[in-house]
């Protein structure tokens, strides 16, 4: 096979990582232990172990071939991959959330533009333009439910699931701007040039539905 292969060490790896054992690809180490980034698997490929944000970056500079990591960091990466099969893993949803009932308006305060705090400025920012609200985009790394609890924000731009965090935050999810799931993203080189190597990988992969 042959082939490096990306993986988002978040909450996709579990599945990412069923979901390569299925097309024979065993990695000599157990992902979720091994302090090792880069891990050796069955044919000759190598699983290189990434944070989320930065696995597209890899594949299009051509560093990993292939990799699997939801479609929020690949359009907040902006990157230049080709994505040949949405896998359906970790299925949730990139939402405008905000306090208050569902009903309430978003406003901000008089003389300032509606605060945002969100991971993901780039796609926030992207996605939010069409909606005729002044914005100010606010990145944050982490607890972005914090943000309008203490008012730093209004609302926030974050992945919804079951929508228990933000019920604890006092938070409702006011619109849905993305469905995300984890793709299987190739660099463009490696696409042509590995060409049977990459189609042998989706075909064992199935049906994801």
């Amino acid at each position: 096979m042959n082939l490096t292969i990306a993986l988002a060490k978040g909450r996709l790896l579990p599945e990412a990582v069923k979901l390569l054992a299925r097309a024979g690809v065993l990695p000599a180490e157990d992902l979720a232990k091994t302090r090792q980034l880069v891990v050796d698997a069955t044919d000759g490929a190598k699983l290189l172990i990434l944070k989320d944000p930065d696995v597209p970056v890899y594949v299009e500079r051509g560093v990993a071939d292939l990799g699997i990591v939801g479609v929020d960091h690949i359009r907040e990466s902006g990157c230049d991959v080709l994505e040949p099969l949405d896998l359906a893993l970790g299925r949730c949803r990139l939402s405008l959330c905000a306090p208050g009932p569902k009903e309430r308006p978003l406003e901000a305060l008089p003389g300032r533009a509606l605060r945002v705090a969100t991971k993901y400025p780039a796609l926030a920012t992207k996605l939010l333009a069409t909606k005729g609200l002044g914005i100010e985009v606010l990145r944050l790394q982490g607890s972005v439910e914090l943000a309008p609890v203490v008012g730093l924000a209004d609302a926030i731009v974050d992945l919804v699931e079951t929508g228990r965090t933000l019920a604890e935050n006092g938070l409702t999810e006011r619109e849905r701007l993305l469905d995300v799931s984890g793709r299987l993203i190739a660099n463009r080189a490696s696409w042509r040039l590995k060409m049977p190597a990459v189609q042998a990988l989706i075909a064992a992969f199935g049906d994801p539905s």
